[in-house]
C-alpha cells in the first residue's frame, strides 16, 4: 500500500486510497505537471512479479486507452516507477451505480432509461474497439455529480478481434452471462446480458438471482426462470420490460446482436415506452466482486447444469439417447452439449490465467442440449401454423373467388375491380431504423414514401422517428407514407465565454441551450474564477445540449514562505534575506539598545520560523546604540525618503499618510492618494522633523489602517540625527 505523499514517476503525488480490488489498489492523486487530480490505479505488491499479472495490467491499459467517450473513464497515462506497475486515470467524483441504487432504491423508469442509454454508448465504443468489457455491473459505473455516467474498470476487458477464440470466463456472479459461467466463449452478448441484468436491478432495486453460493447463482443464470420485471411493478413500461427480458435471453443469439441494436430500441421505448416493437429472439451485498472460481466450483456448475437438461428433457428424447447409445450423464469422451467432460481444459473457469493467444478452444461450450424445445416456443409454432394454414385458405378463396366473379360487387358502370387502384398494406415498421436500412425495407415492400427531416433533442441524426402509417394499416390508393427522418439536434453556435466570469460564462452557455461541465487550473495570468478556456472552441457549430467544458481559473497558486531570523543582521543582509525567500522588506524604524550594535536589527515584526503567503513584507527596528547618559534630554532630527507606488491593475485608491509617532503624539511626513490614475507619492527629499525623540516611530496609514494593501509597493526610510 501507498503512502500519502509518495510520488510515481516524478509527477502524481498520493493523495489517499479510494478503492481496492482483487489485483490493484486505486489511490487519488495529483498530477503536478497538468495541476489536476486523477486516479491512479497500481498493481498490488504481491503480484508485481508475477509476468501474467503484469501482463494483464499493460493489456488493460492499451485496452483502455484507446477508448475516449464521455460514458468511459479515460485512460491518461501507464508506467512503472521501481517495480509499482500504475495506470493514470479520469478522476470521477461520485459514486457507483449500486451505491446509487442502494441510496435511492429502484430507480424511476425515465431515469433507468436515460442511465440505460448512457451505459450502453459507452459500451458501443468498446465493442466498435473490439474491446469487450466482460465484467459489467452497477459497482463499476460511476454516477458522476452532474448525473453523467462512466463505466470504469476495463481490468478483465481484452481486445476482441475476428478470429478471437475463447478465453476464461470472468465476471460478477449475479450479473455473469450463461456462457461465462459455464467457462465458455463470451463475446458482445455477453456485456449485453450483464447490462440487462443491470437495468433489471435498476428498476426493481434487485438483482433476478440469489443463492448461498456461486455455484447456485451461476447454475441459476444458465437454466433459472427470471421474474419479469413487472410483475414487481406493473409501472415499469412494458416496452422497457421487453428490451431488459431480450437483453437476458440464455441463448447469446436470442439476445441483442450489438450494442448499437440495443440503443435503438432503446430510444423507440423513450419515444414510445407502450409500443409493441420489440422483437423478442432479492438485494445483493454492496460488493459483488469479480470472481475466481475453482475448478471444483466449476465442475459443479457443469455437472449439474447437464444433469438438470436431461432431467427436464421430455421422455421420448432421453429413450432416443438411449437407444442412440448417447449416455444420459456427463462423459469424459464426449465435449458435444449433451454430453462435455467438466475436467475438460477448454471448461476451466480459472479468472486469473488468461490462454495464450496461439491455444485454440472450442467455440460451443453450451451443456445445455441444443434440440431441447422451449414449451413456449413449441406453442407459439403450434399457433402460429393454425394462422398460417387458415390465412392460405383465405387467399385461395379470394383467388377463386375473383375467377369466378364473387367480388365484383361495388364498381362502377364500366370499371372491373382489376382496373381499380387497391390500397394496400403497410407491412413494415421503420421506426428507430436508421434511413438507408428503412428505405431498403420501404422499397423491398413496394410502399411509396416520402421523406421530411425535423430536428430531435432526443433521436439521433438519420433515425426515423416515425411513420404516419403504422403496420397493418392500409395506406389509401395513390397515397406515400410519409416518413420523418431526425435531422440531430438543432446546431447552435458556441459562444466565447474565454475571459468570462464563471457565472457570465454558464449564463452564456446555458442561453445557447448547451450542457456545462467545470474543470479547475492555477493561473497566474487569468483572474480567479475567470475562465481560461473552452472545449469546443468559441463561434463553433454544435448540437444543442453538446457538453462545453470550461476551465475555470483559481488564481495564481498560494505558495508559504518561512520567515527567516533577521536579528543581528544588517538593514541591507535582513533585505537580501527576505528576498531569497521571496518575502519584502517592510517599515524600518531605529532604537536606542544596551546590547545590539549599531545598525544592526533589534527586532522584526513577524517571528522567524512563521510561515506568511509569499510577497508578504516584514518590518524590522535598527539599532542606534546605547541610549544618552547625560541626565538632559536629547533631541534628534528625522530626515524622510522613500516613495508609496500603486501596482494594482484594478481601480482600488488609498488616501496614504506617512507620519512619525512619538508616544500619542504623531507629526505627518507627506500625505497623499495612490491609484492607478496617481501611481506614486513621494517623500519630497530634504524632508525633515526636528526636536524629536530616539524612540520614535515610523508608521504608514492606508485608508487610516496600518496594513499594507497587496497591491502597493511601499519604500519609506527614516534617519535620526542627534541635535
Amino acid at each position: 500500500m501507498l503512502k500519502p505523499g509518495m510520488m510515481l514517476g516524478d509527477r502524481y503525488e498520493i493523495i489517499e486510497l479510494v478503492g481496492s480490488g482483487g489485483m490493484s489498489e486505486v489511490y487519488k492523486a495529483k498530477d503536478h505537471k497538468l495541476n489536476r487530480y486523477v486516479a491512479v490505479k497500481v498493481l498490488k505488491h504481491e503480484f508485481s512479479d508475477d509476468r501474467n499479472f503484469v501482463s494483464k495490467f499493460r493489456v488493460e491499459a492499451q485496452s483502455a486507452a484507446g477508448l475516449a467517450h464521455p460514458n468511459i473513464v479515460n485512460v491518461y497515462d501507464v508506467g512503472e516507477d521501481e517495480g509499482i506497475y500504475y495506470i493514470v486515470m479520469e478522476f470521477v467524483e461520485g459514486i457507483t451505480l449500486k451505491e446509487y441504487i442502494m441510496n435511492n432504491g429502484r430507480l424511476s423508469a425515465e431515469q433507468a432509461l436515460d442511465f440505460a442509454l448512457q451505459i450502453a454508448s459507452g459500451i458501443e465504443v468498446a465493442h466498435q474497439n473490439h474491446t469487450i468489457h466482460r465484467d459489467i455491473k452497477p459497482q463499476n459505473i460511476i454516477v458522476s455529480r452532474n448525473g453523467t455516467l462512466k463505466v470504469t474498470d476495463f481490468g478483465i476487458a481484452r481486445a476482441a478481434t475476428s478470429n478471437t477464440v475463447a478465453s476464461n470466463a470472468m465476471g460478477s456472479v449475479h450479473y455473469v452471462s450463461p456462457e461465462q459461467a459455464r467457462g465458455g466463449y463470451s463475446d458482445e452478448k455477453s456485456d449485453i446480458y450483464s447490462l440487462g441484468i443491470t437495468m433489471y436491478e435498476m428498476v426493481t432495486g434487485r438483482v433476478p438471482f440469489e443463492g448461498d453460493n456461486n455455484v447456485t447463482v451461476a447454475l441459476m443464470h444458465i437454466q433459472g426462470e427470471m421474474i419479469p420485471p413487472r410483475e414487481y411493478y406493473p409501472d415499469i413500461p412494458a416496452s422497457f420490460e421487453k428490451v431488459i427480458l431480450k437483453c437476458t435471453q440464455k441463448k447469446p443469439e436470442r439476445r441483442y446482436l450489438t450494442a448499437s441494436a440495443l440503443i435503438a430500441d432503446l430510444r423507440r421505448v423513450a419515444t414510445n415506452p407502450n409500443g409493441d416493437f420489440v422483437v423478442m429472439g432479492a438485494n445483493t451485498a454492496n460488493d459483488a466482486p469479480t470472481v475466481m472460481m475453482s475448478d471444483a466450483e466449476m465442475s459443479t456448475i457443469k455437472e449439474t447444469a447437464a444433469q438438470k437438461s436431461m432431467e427436464a428433457a421430455p421422455e421420448e428424447t432421453r429413450d432416443r439417447r438411449a437407444v442412440s447409445g448417447v449416455s444420459s450423464t456427463p462423459s469424459a469422451s464426449s465435449t458435444t452439449d449433451e454430453d462435455f467432460d467438466p475436467d475438460d481444459e477448454d471448461y476451466n473457469y480459472d479468472y486469473e490465467d488468461e490462454d495464450d493467444e496461439d491455444e485454440e478452444q472450442e467455440e460451443d461450450y453450451s451443456p445445455v442440449p441444443e434440440d431441447e424445445i422451449d414449451p413456449k416456443l413449441q406453442k407459439i409454432v403450434i399457433v402460429g401454423g393454425i394462422v398460417a394454414a387458415v390465412i392460405i385458405a383465405m387467399f385461395v378463396m379470394l383467388f377463386v373467388g375473383q375467377a369466378a366473379g364473387w367480388f365484383r360487387f361495388g364498381n362502377k358502370p364500366g370499371n372491373t375491380a382489376d382496373e381499380e387502384e387497391e390500397a394496400i398494406e403497410m407491412s413494415v415498421d421503420v421506426v428507430g431504423l436508421n434511413i438507408e436500412s428503412a428505405e431498403d425495407m420501404l422499397k423491398k415492400a413496394e410502399i411509396p414514401y416520402t421523406l421530411e427531416h425535423e430536428n430531435s433533442d432526443t433521436i439521433e441524426a438519420d433515425i426515423v422517428i416515425s411513420q404516419d402509417y403504422k403496420k397493418g394499416d392500409m395506406i389509401p390508393a395513390g397515397t406515400a407514407v410519409k416518413i420523418i427522418v431526425s435531422a440531430g439536434k438543432e446546431e447552435v453556435s458556441v459562444p466565447n465565454v474565454v475571459g468570462y466570469e464563471v457565472s457570465q460564462a454558464e449564463t452564456m452557455l446555458n442561453d445557447a441551450e448547451l450542457t456545462i461541465t467545470h474543470s479547475y487550473e492555477y493561473s497566474d495570468e487569468v483572474e480567479k474564477d475567470h475562465v481560461i478556456s473552452q472545449d469546443p472552441v468559441g463561434t463553433q457549430m454544435v448540437a444543442k445540449g453538446t457538453r462545453v467544458t470550461i476551465v475555470v481559473s483559481n488564481g495564481a497558486e498560494v505558495k508559504e514562505a518561512e520567515v527567516p531570523d533577521l536579528r543581528g543582521k544588517t538593514q541591507q543582509e535582513a533585505s537580501a534575506e527576505l528576498q531569497n525567500r521571496k518575502l519584502e522588506l517592510g517599515q524600518v524604524s531605529e532604537a536606542s539598545s544596551d546590547t545590539v550594535e549599531v545598525g544592526k536589527v533589534i527586532s522584526q515584526s513577524t517571528s522567524a520560523g512563521t510561515k506568511v503567503l509569499e510577497g508578504s513584507s516584514v518590518d524590522i527596528t535598527i539599532s542606534t546604540g546605547p541610549a544618552p547618559t547625560s541626565e538632559s534630554p536629547k533631541t534628534y532630527s528625522a530626515t524622510f525618503t522613500g516613495s508609496i507606488t500603486y501596482a494594482g491593475s484594478g481601480d482600488s485608491s488609498y488616501n496614504v499618510e506617512v507620519r512619525y509617532v512619538i508616544g500619542d503624539s504623531s507629526r505627518t511626513v507627506v500625505s497623499g492618494n495612490v491609484s492607478a490614475q496617481n501611481q506614486t507619492l513621494s517623500i519630497p527629499n530634504g524632508t525633515t522633523l526636528s526636536g524629536l525623540s530616539s524612540q520614535g516611530t515610523l508608521q504608514v496609514l492606508y485608508n487610516g489602517s496600518t496594513t499594507k494593501p497587496d497591491d502597493v509597493n511601499q519604500s519609506v526610510n527614516v534617519q535620526l540625527a542627534e541635535e
